[in-house]
């Protein structure tokens, strides 16, 4: 991986003091998930910024699992976590599990209620919201709220043997009902919950609440320098009492930065899990969706997403970037590395009948002309040939300098051919055009006679390879709002995926999945893994050619 970090920011000024005055010998960092769903872009920022400040420092960086929530956890989340994050280039230096401490965890809650900082409460989840009080108005103490510690022991330790319903009880600590911090007014820190775990199986039947586990894990590492997004900002008061009230030897620290959101891309998981439990998508990984594994699938490169995520940086306050940025960066990418080639989407044929029958010319054209050192390749030229439906017109308006009766274009590294015959079916529509070329004008000749203004890209019929195309808008119609449920599949885009049959080059016969290239005119492709077969490419567009997109002046 290119040895690059991200630009100056504050977490990184902050690392850099710490390093400074001593307060920290090694830096360590943690990307936690929970594994619920898969990765999105919004998680790529995180990951970049924790692996690339460890990396820059000579410290650590984790991955840790925040498994603490059964019912919505599974293996294939953490698998498919773990493929994205080494794609986009990076190695962890741990491999933990919030699991791994559940015993930990049960010991400090237990020191917490011997030190008469937690107990168990009876009141259900409704009644303890219900008297949490407002950011006006102070809560109430529950009526269970000064059990006896022995008496919290006990009901904690039976609680732990499965001895009560889902539900029936839970541990909360106690701090202050009247803080201004709703955070602290007795969180609770473990539930019941009778189900089984990916990890740890039917060994447990508490599991402890992430405010709970998230300090004590990143006490339990070593991690020094705990990066959140900012929802998390009213949570580190609570974060500390944790940390200092269950003793732990090592102190982490708590810093929050922006979380990235993108201009009509839903970012919340339960969305994206919603738009794959109702089909909008084909999975996790359809190309429309914000996933790594749909951004991979769709044909962004692990660098692509690395250059936009220090490019976007680290800032304190939300906002929202352009979706163009990230298109930008797969452009600049690609421009150097993927071959050109010709593809025709929406082919109409083309008969040249002045071209003599039978004859196949190979003619030569560069790989990619912005990289020579990538050579050149030979495309088959004969009598007919496929063009695309929209460079041709009947009746053309001012200044038009495709395809027309009477009029004259150059074929891409071919020849100049002039349209003399429209045929058509028997419902009007132009199904084929008779054409005649000149082969004075072959490109590559050095022809200096007369000029034409249109050139349009073709494929040889006898030689072209079927293939589908499979061309993306935007899967949501406008900006993210806060409407919770189904409600925004109604902004759904209904043309949000184009499915078209047509032909590539002869050349491109043998492509594997994720191979990349640019379709002359058409924009950026990526052979599409899920659908294509021996028999039939299938290609997703990644990105068109242009973007009236310009990048902020620094």
């Amino acid at each position: 991986m290119e040895n690059k970090t991200m630009s100056s920011n504050f977490i990184r000024n902050i690392v850099m003091e710490d390093l400074k005055a001593g307060k920290v010998n090694q830096v360590v960092t943690r990307f936690p998930p929970e594994p619920n769903g898969y990765l999105h872009i919004g998680h790529a920022k995180s990951i970049c910024l924790n692996f690339e400040l460890a990396r820059e420092f000579n410290g650590r960086a984790h991955l840790r699992f925040d498994d603490t929530n059964p019912l919505k956890e599974d293996t294939e989340y953490v698998e498919a976590i773990k493929e994205d994050v080494k794609w986009l280039g990076y190695e962890w230096d741990g491999l933990f599990f919030a699991s791994d401490f559940f015993e930990e965890m049960y010991n400090r809650a237990v020191l917490l209620i011997k030190k008469g900082k937690a107990y168990v409460d009876d009141l259900s989840a409704e009644e303890i919201r219900a008297m949490r009080g407002t950011l006006t108005e102070p809560g109430k103490e529950s009526p269970y709220r000064n059990r006896s510690v022995e008496e919290n022991l006990d009901l904690f330790e039976r609680m732990r043997k499965g001895e009560f319903k889902d539900g029936e009880k839970v541990l909360r600590a106690k701090i202050d009902m009247a803080s201004p911090n709703i955070n602290l007014r007795d969180p609770v820190l473990y539930r019941i919950a009778h189900v089984p775990h990916h990890n740890t199986g039917d060994k447990w039947c508490i599991y402890p609440m992430y405010d709970f586990a998230h300090p004590l894990e990143d006490a339990i590492e070593g991690v020094t320098h705990s990066i959140c997004t900012l929802e998390f900002e009213d949570h580190r008061p609570l974060y500390d009492w944790v940390v200092r009230e269950c003793e732990m030897e090592h102190v982490p620290r708590q810093y929050e930065f922006a979380r990235l959101n993108l201009t009509n891309t839903v970012m919340s998981k339960r969305k994206l899990k919603l738009l794959v439990d109702e089909k909008v998508v084909d999975g996790w990984d359809d190309p429309r969706m914000p996933t790594i594994s749909g951004l991979r699938r769709r044909g962004y490169t692990p660098e692509s997403i690395r250059n936009f995520a220090r490019e976007i940086g680290v800032a304190k306050s939300n906002s929202t970037v352009d979706a163009r940025m990230l298109e930008h960066f797969i452009r600049e990418d690609l421009k150097l590395k993927a071959p050109r080639t010709m593809a025709v989407l929406r082919p109409l044929k083309v008969v040249i009948t002045n071209y003599p029958e039978g004859q196949v010319e190979m003619l030569d054209a560069e790989i990619n002309p912005e990289n020579p050192e990538m050579g050149t390749r030979k495309i088959p030229f004969s009598r007919e040939i496929y063009i695309e439906q929209d460079d041709f017109m009947e009746n053309p308006p001012p200044k038009y300098f495709r395809l027309f009766p009477g009029n004259e274009v150059r074929l891409k590294n071919a020849y100049f051919i002039k349209c003399e015959e429209v045929i058509k079916d028997e419902n009007g529509r132009v199904v084929e055009l008779r054409c005649t070329y000149d082969p004075e004008t072959k490109s590559g000749t050095g022809f200096t006679g007369r000029k034409v203004k249109g050139t349009i890209h073709w494929v040889d019929a006898n030689h072209a390879i079927p293939a589908e195309f499979r061309l993306y808008e935007p899967l949501i119609l406008e900006e993210e709002g806060e409407d919770e449920g189904s409600s925004f599949l109604e902004r759904i885009n209904p043309h949000s995926l184009e499915v078209l049959q047509g032909f590539v080059e002869a050349n491109m016969k043998d492509v594997k999945p994720h191979d990349k290239f640019q379709f002359f005119r058409h924009g950026y492709f990526n052979v599409d893994p899920k659908y294509t077969t021996a028999d039939k490419p299938v290609f997703n567009l990644i990105v068109s050619l242009k973007s009236s997109y310009e990048l902020p002046k620094a």
